[in-house]
């Protein structure tokens, strides 16, 4: 009897055997591919301080120079500032410096620069009143960032712009308008729009960066028409 019993056990092993079952299993799927996790006895939380924000403009720039925790300390180049002053009546808002801007030392140079200047020269400013910054203070080869340099970024640009606190943003360049605006279309860039920051909201308009129009001049056109829009909202 013990000896029909143990033949029935073997070849029902056997049967699973064949079958692939070769091992003790569960309820439960296991992941035969994934290496076993290694067991660790947990060390205990560091708790690590926050560091503590900018308050002023100038505590801005500095923080953005030396900050080790800045994407821009991966990448070469000398970081280029924020410019301008606080309660500036338009601060301009770029994705970030081209190369002509890393050789220069100054955001929007060479010929994109010329027309930018042009810009603002037909709406009754200058550089010397303005504030002028980008979302990423130096250039990263390719120019290619990852989104999670990019909210770093925008984050810290909520913070300098409710430190700069102007009147109007002006918001040009692709990558810049997708980041802050609910832009889909170039027709949303005919409307006004709000830019929340730390502090607050703030109007913005969004246009091409000047790099595009010097490659397009055919969107000179609707360029022109957002800095008409913009000094209408700045005389009201």
């Amino acid at each position: 009897m013990q000896e029909d019993m143990a033949a029935a056990a073997n070849a029902y092993l056997a049967w699973w055997d064949m079958a692939g079952v070769d091992c003790a299993i569960d309820e439960a799927a296991v992941n035969w591919l994934r290496p076993a996790a290694i067991s660790l006895s947990p060390s205990p939380p560091t708790a690590v301080p926050a560091e503590a924000r900018p308050a002023t403009l100038e505590e801005f720039r500095i923080w953005l120079a030396q900050s080790p925790d800045q994407p821009e300390r991966r990448w070469p180049g000398v970081p280029i500032l924020p410019e301008g002053q606080t309660k500036s009546p338009l601060m301009v808002i770029t994705d970030m410096p081209d190369p002509a801007d890393m050789e220069a030392g100054s955001l929007l140079a060479d010929r994109a620069g010329r027309l930018f200047d042009a810009m603002l020269a037909a709406i009754g400013l200058s550089r010397d009143n303005i504030c002028l910054a980008s979302l990423f203070s130096s250039r990263p080869p390719g120019g290619m960032v990852e989104a999670a340099d990019l909210s770093i970024a925008a984050d810290r640009m909520r913070t300098l712009v409710s430190l700069a606190t102007p009147d109007r943003l002006l918001i040009m360049g692709d990558r810049t308008i997708r980041t802050f605006l609910p832009v889909q279309d170039k027709a949303g860039m005919d409307n006004l729009h709000f830019f929340n920051h730390d502090g607050g909201i703030v109007p913005a308009l969004a246009t091409f960066h000047p790099r595009l129009l010097l490659g397009q001049p055919a969107a000179k056109v609707e360029s022109w028409r957002t800095l008409q829009r913009l000094v209408e909202e700045m005389h009201k």
